[in-house]
């Protein structure tokens, strides 16, 4: 694959195949420049200007047929397992300059001709056009010196140069927004360019056995076929919340719904942004493989090891017969923030503060989040109909402040807390109709 630097090779490319056959009309026109810039930054008011053939990249797009090859480029775990290329078709517009009587027409039926006659650009020409050999590569401008570490020669497909049609409309917008008199040009497509990266990336080994190994017969013992349309292996379908819940909290018992749920050593594995290492919780697993159960960290523990926001959570279990676990795919598990409003001897918190402050005036709310809210979390809070953000913090311990405006009514209002977009749960909807819980309430003073 080639290099970021493919897009100046090609041009340069190019440039060279123009440059060494244009040799031959320099004994009718005289000498022959060939540049390779944007037609503004040519000089056409020159009297005595030389010749000139100029090559103008005016559009790159997507290849249609690389778009989609060796996607995905992450895993879900967000481990990158492919170096996906970059596949590029180039737009190019090869424009004749002279001054006098029918030198741009000699120019441009030459060039056209010379690209006429090598559509293909072979890897040998690439790499001439490329070495700076003879010559010392401290005489060459920076931009050429480095366009030998391109690596175009040696990416999988070849380029090739097709001439493109083009209507009198889609020429006149390109030299109406280069704000120059138009010359006779001609349009044509390099196809295609591949840009690959040089990350590294995680590959499975190759496959020995399918299925165990049986000592005797040294056979494995091929492919499982089961009678059903149900995951090969353990899958979790969804996670039920206690008190029909909207997110979980600290200490809620979840039940896990799902198939093939059998096995040993089964757990429910917790992936959050901010945790390097997953959050692992035993699982107790029911009869039939359908369904399993466990509990959060309760409130104390939870505090500092549970954010709250979003958590992708999986099951993991090593199957009946088999000695390697699995992982099922994650699920979204919401867990949702509390203020702590009253205090809690508990936790050390101190309880809700609300104080008018004046220059200019506003209402500062002072809480604690539980569990903690971390710097790195975006934190709001909604008073009634009115949102503040937090102030920002630089440790998790540190009291969460929001600047509401002076002119916040005085009286009771609804106080809710969203950590990652995860919002409080303010609305109990065990109750029938459901209501809001009044240990969200908190009196904003006068």
């Amino acid at each position: 694959m080639s290099s970021a630097l493919a897009l100046g090779a090609v041009s340069a490319v190019l440039r060279n195949l123009l440059d060494n056959g244009l040799i031959d009309v320099s004994s009718v026109l005289g000498p022959v420049t060939v540049s390779a810039v944007a037609p503004d930054r040519i000089d056409t008011d020159a009297p005595n200007a030389a010749p000139q053939i100029n090559l103008f990249l005016h559009q790159v797009l997507p290849n249609a047929a690389w778009s989609n090859r060796q996607l995905p480029t992450r895993s879900s775990l967000g481990d990158r397992v492919a170096n996906t290329p970059l596949a590029l078709d180039l737009h190019y517009l090869v424009t004749a300059y002279g001054v006098a009587d029918l030198q741009a027409e000699i120019l441009l039926g030459y060039a056209m001709h010379l690209l006429h006659e090598r559509p293909l650009l072979d890897r040998a020409a690439i790499r001439r056009a490329l070495d700076p050999s003879p010559l010392d590569v401290s005489l060459l401008p920076p931009a050429f010196q480095v366009l030998a570490a391109a690596d175009l020669a040696d990416q999988i497909e070849a380029v090739r140069v097709t001439p493109v049609p083009m209507s009198v409309d889609e020429m006149s917008k390109i030299w109406s927004a280069t704000q120059k008199p138009y010359r006779p040009s001609a349009a044509y497509q390099v196809s295609l360019v591949l840009i690959e990266g040089t990350r590294p990336t995680r590959s499975a080994l190759p496959v020995l056995s399918r299925g165990p190994v049986d000592p005797l017969t040294l056979r494995d013992r091929g492919v499982s076929v089961q009678p059903d349309l149900l995951p090969p292996g353990p899958a979790l379908l969804s996670i039920a919340l206690p008190n029909r819940q909207s997110a979980a909290r600290a200490g809620d018992a979840l039940v896990l719904a799902g198939a093939r749920l059998e096995g040993t050593a089964a757990r429910l594995r917790l992936r959050h942004r901010l945790l390097a290492v997953p959050l692992e919780l035993p699982l107790v697993l029911a009869p039939g493989g359908r369904e399993a159960s466990c509990t959060l960290p309760a409130p104390v523990a939870a505090h500092a090891t549970l954010p709250a926001g979003l958590w992708q959570a999986s099951v993991v279990l090593t199957p009946p017969a088999e000695s390697s676990e699995r992982e099922s795919a994650s699920l979204p598990l919401p867990v949702a923030p509390d203020p702590v409003i009253a205090a809690d001897p508990t936790l050390a918190l101190a309880g809700i503060d609300l104080q008018r402050l004046a220059g200019p005036p506003r209402l500062r709310v002072r809480l604690f989040g539980r569990p903690q809210v971390r710097p790195e979390q975006a934190a709001q809070l909604a008073l009634g109909n009115v949102t503040a953000m937090a102030a920002r913090r630089t440790n998790a311990s540190e009291v969460l402040e929001f600047d509401f405006p002076g002119s916040l009514a005085a009286g009771t209002a609804w106080l809710r807390l969203r950590v990652d977009g995860v919002d409080s749960l303010l609305v109990d909807k065990v109750a029938m109709p459901p209501r809001f819980d009044p240990a969200y309430q908190v009196t904003v003073p006068a």
